[in-house]
């Protein structure tokens, strides 16, 4: 077991004080169980909850890899291997997923990393190309594990696991306790540990409010509510790709600053939009449920339903990304004045009225801008505020959020800043190389 000595050390790497009730039982269970299952709301906690027992489990004399976790989507990949970097293990992480040229992650797998994150699909074409050895491989996460299933994912994992000849240890990760397990997984008489009705509930801090429709005009009824809620960080979700680009157009023209996001994208520009919702530039994101679990997005204040979900379970997904870990959020629901709700809402929750003449929200005080150098180029976070900070001339306050990938970063600047340090740093290098910096936008 990891000594209270590291664990404090990486929960404050994390920033996080002590682990919740669902951690402390998988930390407990996980190293000496063969087959587990872990069942958990969205914003729970769920991705450290495995990753903490993982760590102790890692065999430091071994190379290659030793723990595999499939993901669903590219985004929760992204967002295990970050929990990971965060953690400050020491040890190699990788992440596999289509969207962007295999080739660079057959030379990240060259030195092969200790945990390996990816979609299905892409682990199967390193398997098929042997890009990583499978001898040390001992332990298996299935994340997601419910979404893994909707996506159709089943025949592609049953070949990964076939595929691994020295599985002791198998982890089945799901925020939904409805689907049955799959003889393929290889679970035989798992121990269950199951969040999913307990009544200390992640999300007990969560408000769940009715807005009616004025004039049958739900754009015009969702842009007053969005006055109305200010520059507080608000996910709006729709239920097909289509309908999230057609909010957006209709709030913009309204004045309204506001981004889409739904898996019809590019990978690259599904990436730019998260990224401007995390760091601010972007205020409101109209996103379809796949932003409703497995992203790296802030814990946000608002939640708005512009079309209800099909089912009640994704109606708890979308909620979960606020009001997360016992903090406090508001879900809004948008309804015509038939007020038909569906089945899986107990009843009609308390009217949210809409003020009156209330100015639109301001602008976005952020801009981000893209930098064509990233972590492979040796680029770090510190570099980047010291080339704005002395060729830019900019304060440490104009300065936001950074993220660095492999061979592009973005960063947030003050947007009453951005014109002038773009001019300054025309043509300078940073650590001895020129790159390209402009305002990062999304197709």
């Amino acid at each position: 077991m990891q000594t209270q000595l590291s664990l404090s050390t990486t929960l404050a790497n994390l920033g996080i004080h002590s682990l919740n009730e669902m951690q402390e039982q998988a930390l407990e269970n996980i190293p000496t169980e063969p087959n587990l299952i872990l069942l958990a709301p969205t914003g729970s906690g769920k991705t450290l909850a495995f990753l903490l027992p993982i760590l102790n489990l890692l065999r430091p004399d071994q190379t290659g890899v030793q723990c595999l976790v499939l993901s669903p989507t590219r985004e929760l990949a992204i967002q295990i291997e970050r929990v990971w970097q965060k953690m400050g293990t020491g040890y190699k992480v990788n992440t596999c997923y289509g969207g962007h040229p295999i080739q660079t992650e057959i030379r990240n797998l060259s030195q092969a990393p200790a945990l390996l994150v990816g979609t299905p699909g892409r682990i199967i074409e390193h398997l098929h190309r042997k890009s990583f050895g499978l001898e040390n491989l001992h332990m298996l996460v299935l994340d997601e594990f419910d979404k893994c299933l909707s996506m159709g994912f089943q025949e592609q994992m049953a070949q990964i696991i076939e595929e691994i000849p020295h599985l002791e240890k198998r982890i089945l990760v799901s925020a939904s306790n409805e689907q049955s397990i799959p003889k393929f997984t290889g679970i035989v008489a798992p121990i269950v540990l199951d969040y999913t009705s307990t009544e200390d509930k992640s999300t007990d801090g969560l408000l769940v409010k009715a807005v009616l429709v004025k004039n049958n005009d739900r754009i015009q009824t969702l842009y007053q509510l969005l006055c109305a809620l200010g520059n507080a960080q608000t996910l709006i979700f729709c239920n097909q790709r289509e309908s999230t680009e057609r909010v957006v157009r209709g709030l913009n023209d309204l004045g309204l600053q506001s981004s889409f996001f739904h898996g019809g994208m590019e990978q690259l520009d599904r990436e730019k939009a998260l990224v401007q919702f995390r760091n601010s530039s972007t205020v409101v994101l109209v996103a379809s449920d796949l932003a409703a679990r497995g992203l790296d997005i802030p814990e946000i204040r608002n939640v708005i339903h512009f079309e209800f979900p099909y089912q009640g379970a994704d109606f708890d997904h979308r909620n979960g990304r606020t009001a997360r870990m016992h903090n406090e959020g508001t879900a809004f629901l948008i309804l015509n004045p038939d007020k038909n709700l569906p089945a899986y809402l107990p009843g009609m929750p308390p009217l949210f009225d809409l003020p009156e003449n209330v100015p639109p929200p301001p602008l976005a005080e952020w801009v981000t801008l893209y930098i064509s150098g990233g972590k492979k180029d040796k680029l770090s976070k510190t570099d980047i505020v010291g080339f704005l900070s002395k060729k830019g001339e900019l304060q440490k306050e104009e300065i936001g959020k950074i993220e660095l990938l492999d061979y592009m970063s973005f960063v947030a600047v003050k947007k009453g800043s951005v014109g002038t340090v773009l001019e300054k740093i025309q043509g300078e290098k940073m650590k001895g190389a020129k790159y390209k910096i402009e305002v990062l936008r999304v197709a």
